[in-house]
């Protein structure tokens, strides 16, 4: 009876929403058509002959002259003074874009999955329903998983190309993570404090448990080695999948910088693409919560705050971070729309000849892939987010940064399987007694998924999925500013 409340009321709502009211408002069609973004159209072939001093011939000979012979294409001096014009990105335009409806279901879906998980909090905080299933984490699974499969479909792109790198670059990536997951694993708690250990440990003694129960023996549902293993192909996976949205980061972040005039969104760029590295470092013991719990001011150590109070102002720095990364997300697209016109620049700068159908291909395809540079600017920001939701609702946190607003949540959750088994079903009732019995099994699988193994594997994906957008940025800002030619 719990389930089918009001949190199915709000989820029914939302599905309502996201048919019918979403495709006629949509935050993903505003981002790209609110008019602050101007893309650069490709040169008609007509503007071009004028440009190049030619003109299209009538008869054969005409045409040999201005240098198209038959089938092969008419080609114009590089050094051409040609300058392009610009236009604001319309609902029409964006029709064209590729991936473009994969973009605007995850922005809207993720919007409709956030206000979902912001009315069921509120409920919570309100009536306090202690045997209720938490729909909305569901719904942020949801969106990971559509996060995730547009990541896998855009990498897979890369693994088509047969002239390119890319290829080679997500593989190297790949095993670069998964030694340095590897690595990350077997650092102790005493330097990165995710609570894998602990958690784990949790895991499996309520998993004996549970098997002892049934009459089986096992010494546990899975072995450490494994485990971390496991992780370690996942966090090598997610590595990869990072890869080119960390790349396309960083050569954003410095054409966003150079065409920024006003200091402050200069900082906003700068915190913005450190952002990752100030989620990393939230989980450095030494660094961070050794400074604040046991800071160095004199003899006496008196903490600054409870551990409590640290974790929830963790999670609050990774939404506001969030948010701030969504702000700056124009800059960056108009940042690559620009790249058109910096093509086009270094071409004047280079001696030979282009083909008119090159040039054009040149300069629209950097419009035409909008969406996919959206994809890969907006996927990581949702992973983030909703990792950081789950880590709150299934690790037990608190949203209150104050003491007394901090609950103590767990203590709900551990009441559910003693109430389970404290109820005895009448006899003459099968449909009670199955009812009793589904209820008891839920009881013991929220006794073997508790809190603490959430909040261990939880803390260890958020974390490295900053880690992981992290490194790939820093590589990409070092390769565009060293290792390519200006």
């Amino acid at each position: 009876m719990g389930v089918i409340g009001v949190q199915l009321v709000v989820t029914m709502v939302m599905a309502s929403v996201i048919q019918k009211i979403i495709p006629h408002y949509s935050l993903a069609r505003w981002l790209l058509c609110s008019g602050s973004l101007r893309w650069y159209q490709h040169p008609t072939e007509e503007e071009l002959r004028i440009l190049a001093g030619k003109q299209r011939g009538k008869s054969k000979k005409d045409r040999k002259y201005n240098g198209h012979i038959e089938n092969k294409p008419l080609t114009i001096p590089k050094d051409i003074d040609l300058h392009l014009e610009t236009k604001s990105v319309t609902e029409r335009d964006t029709i064209a874009l590729h991936y473009f409806p994969e973009y605007q279901w995850l922005v809207d879906f993720t919007v409709a999955a956030t206000v979902v998980y912001v009315v069921t909090e509120v409920y919570y905080s309100i009536m306090k329903p202690s045997q209720e299933m938490n729909i909305s984490m569901v719904w942020c699974l949801l969106v990971l998983g559509f996060a995730v499969k547009v990541l896998f479909s855009l990498t897979t792109h890369y693994f088509k190309v047969e002239d390119g790198g890319e290829r080679s670059v997500c593989v190297t990536f790949g095993f670069f993570f998964f030694v340095k997951a590897m690595a990350i694993l077997i650092v102790t708690e005493n330097y990165l404090e995710f609570g894998l250990e602990s958690g784990f440990s949790n895991f499996s003694e309520s998993a004996m448990q549970f098997l002892e129960k049934q009459g089986l023996e096992s010494q546990g549902p899975v072995s450490k080695l494994t485990f971390k293993l496991f992780l370690a192909v996942l966090c090598s996976l997610i590595g990869a999948f990072l890869t080119f949205p960390g790349l396309r980061l960083a050569q954003m972040h410095l054409d966003a910088l150079n065409l920024a005039t006003e200091k402050i969104t200069q900082t906003l760029l700068h915190i913005n693409f450190l952002a990752p590295l100030f989620m990393v470092l939230l989980w450095v013991k030494p660094i961070t919560k050794d400074y604040i719990m046991s800071p160095p001011l004199g003899k006496e150590s008196i903490p600054l705050m409870s551990e409590d109070t640290f974790d929830t102002i963790r999670l609050w720095i990774i939404i506001l971070l969030c948010v701030l990364r969504l702000a700056m997300m124009r800059h960056h697209l108009q940042a690559y729309l620009n790249l058109a016109q910096k093509s086009v620049d270094q071409m004047k700068k280079e001696a030979g000849r282009i083909s008119m159908v090159d040039l054009q291909k040149m300069v629209a395809r950097v419009f035409y892939y909008l969406c996919v540079i959206a994809l890969q600017y907006v996927a990581p920001l949702v992973m983030l987010l909703h990792t950081t939701l789950l880590l709150k609702t299934l690790g037990n946190y608190s949203w209150g940064i104050c003491p007394g607003l901090n609950s103590d949540t767990p203590v709900e959750n551990s009441l559910l399987p003693n109430s389970a088994y404290s109820e005895s079903p009448p006899a003459d009732g099968k449909m009670k007694v199955t009812v009793v019995q589904i209820t008891m099994a839920l009881g013991s699988l929220k006794n073997i998924f508790t809190p603490l193994l959430f909040r261990g594997l939880l803390s260890f994906l958020t974390w490295w999925i900053a880690a992981c957008l992290f490194s790939t940025s820093l590589f990409g800002l070092f390769y565009h500013q060293y290792l390519t030619v200006a």
